[in-house]
């Protein structure tokens, strides 16, 4: 196990491009399942967008059962359940291909095999996995997942709905309300958390949806978007479950939410990614298409700055996914390896990279915003219009910052893992930051080094990176210790930086890696990306890391930290970034798609 990084660790460890994942590494089977899904989406999904749009649920539900024949709801359900028991990184890939056309099917397609089907998959008892898991690999069953209230949100373990043991102790007594419960319209069964007498922390049931049975279910939602996904209250007055139909142990459902949430952390930001490529893809034939001034607005440099950046993000999204996928794949591998069970493995493969599955969560959905974003724009009024499937797109991504814990949770659960995790001795921070201080203290060198290498100076500028986080988050933690937590603000700026680094190395990697087996001059495009994103990367961790700085330091300490974070946000050489962007709108309008 020594071998394999840890979550977290890429801050603190140097990252070979040779030992990280990419799309480029897919298998042949890889590349057929994306196809079959790809095909599957085109035939099933995109042609009937405004079904989707005019809140046609039943379709929801029937395109569902498609899925389920195709056996896409069961890729990460084990052979012995009636799955493919296939690894981590195809779950991710069928994830992301699936949920591009429209974020009502990804929504039901996300709640259903993700919080609707993996609790019982690592959770279950053998009797309940045999019982329901093939149902709803199959998608003869839907799954939905009743964990927030109406006073209970982020707030996940202060759910009121309570459990109460029946006076034989055969079943308990759900009495309750839950909300924003995808799904709910049409599913067969509910993973419903609830509280028994005055436990400190919720309890995970398996109940299956009958009218009889005291649930009640509302209307549908009216939302932004997402509007064929079904999205209702879920009402239990005495629901009996038995005793058996427990979920894992008693007291150990929030645990079971905040695992779930990780694996669906990932998963979102898969969702995410075809969904930046099918509207990069439209902006840009649009763009080749609108004349005006007798001129294709794609020769414009306004749209060619948005094209360039709009690539970029997706690209860059794409890299930091996958390679996170693989590690968590490594990861179970190595625990099935040693004789831990499959349950246990992926478990603890994915708590292992609740830092990554945070990470991505937050950057990918901010990405597909400001990409539909800047898509409407391109469109110019069009976009604007239901006509086009611009605004719909822009509707559907806003849900993403939302869903899975919001964006600002997120942002604060990595920075907080990331310090237990060095509290608990599993990631060396401690060191790393006093050598940083030992650094700022010492003569900088001025000679001028040698980037000959490609990418030489991008991969050196993420070592100064991640210096300038462990500057401003341990001087923080020195100052502030365990109540860093209540100042949400600093974390909120470590975090941002954190996720910048994370990101910005993982295209580096990825690019490097492409060019060692293409040859540089083939990959062009992919070298100005990982420049581009890069230096909007260093932008960001200076902009952070100053108001961090100004806002908990002072006088000799201030000075001392701002001059650090000066040296640590310093090309030697620039990059020309309109040049940068040049490069890549070209092969964007030439192949007039996202082509990466």
């Amino acid at each position: 196990m020594n071998d394999i990084t840890r979550g977290g660790q890429f801050l603190v460890k140097e990252t070979k491009c040779e030992d990280v994942f990419t799309p480029e590494d897919f298998s042949e089977e890889q590349i057929m399942m994306r196809e079959s899904v790809k095909e599957f989406v085109e035939k099933e999904i995109w042609p009937y967008k405004n079904r989707f749009e005019n809140k046609d649920f039943k379709f929801t539900e029937e395109v569902m059962k498609k899925a389920g024949e195709m056996g896409f709801l069961s890729v990460a359900v084990p052979e012995n359940y009636g799955g493919m028991g296939m690894g981590f990184v195809d779950t991710c890939l069928v994830c992301d291909y699936i949920s591009g056309a429209t974020g009502s099917f990804s929504t039901a397609f996300g709640a259903h095999t993700g919080i609707g089907t993996m609790p019982i998959t690592l959770y279950g008892t053998e009797e309940q996995k045999q019982k329901y898991v093939p149902k709803l690999a199959s998608g003869e069953w839907f799954g939905a997942y009743c964990l927030t209230e109406p006073g209970a949100g982020s707030d996940a373990n202060s759910g009121k709905t309570k459990a109460v043991l029946s006076d034989d102790g055969s079943h308990y007594k759900i009495t309750g309300q839950k909300m924003w419960i995808s799904n709910a319209g049409f599913c067969s069964l509910f993973i419903v958390f609830a509280r028994i007498e005055d436990d400190k922390n919720i309890t995970g049931f398996i109940i299956e949806n009958d009218t009889n049975n005291g649930i009640m279910i509302g209307e549908e939602e009216h939302k932004l978007g997402i509007r064929a996904s079904s999205t209702r209250q879920v009402f239990f007055n005495e629901t009996k479950v038995t005793v058996e139909n427990m979920l894992s142990d008693r007291g150990n459902g929030f645990k079971i939410a905040m695992n779930s949430l990780n694996v669906g952390r990932i998963k979102l930001a898969a969702a995410c990614l075809d969904a930046q490529r099918r509207v990069t893809t439209n902006a840009v034939i649009y763009a080749n298409e609108r004349v005006q001034f007798n001129t294709p607005i794609s020769h414009f440099g306004a749209i060619r700055y948005k094209l360039a950046e709009m690539a970029t993000s997706a690209y860059a999204g794409e890299s930091a996914t996958y390679r996170a996928a693989k590690s968590i794949e490594d990861r179970i591998n190595s625990r099935i390896a040693d004789g831990t069970s499959h349950q246990v493995a992926e478990l603890k493969g994915v708590e292992e990279f609740a830092i990554e599955c945070s990470i991505l969560k937050v950057a990918v959905s901010e990405d597909i915003q400001n990409c539909a974003d800047e898509g409407i724009q391109i469109y110019g009024g069009m976009g604007f219009s239901e006509d086009t499937p611009m605004e719909s797109a822009w509707r559907d991504a806003r849900i993403a910052r939302i869903y899975e814990g919001t964006n600002e949770i997120n942002r604060m659960l990595s920075v907080g893992m990331l310090i237990k995790k060095a509290m608990k001795g599993h990631i060396e921070l401690i060191e790393p930051a006093m050598k940083v201080q030992e650094e700022l203290m010492g003569i900088p060198s001025f000679d001028t080094p040698d980037y000959s290498e490609l990418l030489s100076e991008e991969k050196e500028m993420i070592g100064k990176l991640k210096k300038a986080f462990l500057m401003v988050a341990g001087a923080a933690v020195q100052k502030f210790g365990m109540d860093l937590d209540s100042h949400q603000q600093l974390l909120m700026a470590a975090a941002d930086i954190l996720i910048e680094i994370y990101m910005a190395e993982s295209t580096i990697l990825r690019t490097e890696k492409l060019a060692k087996k293409e040859g540089e001059s083939k990959v062009e495009e992919q070298i100005a990306m990982a420049k581009l994103y890069l230096y909007k990367a260093v932008d960001i961790v200076e902009l952070r890391g100053k108001e961090s700085i100004i806002s908990f330091a002072e006088g000799d300490e201030q000075r001392m930290m701002l001059m650090g974070l000066r040296r640590f946000t310093k090309y030697t050489n620039m990059p020309n970034v309109v040049s940068l962007r040049e490069i890549i709108t070209s092969k964007l309008v030439a192949e007039n798609s996202y082509c990466f």
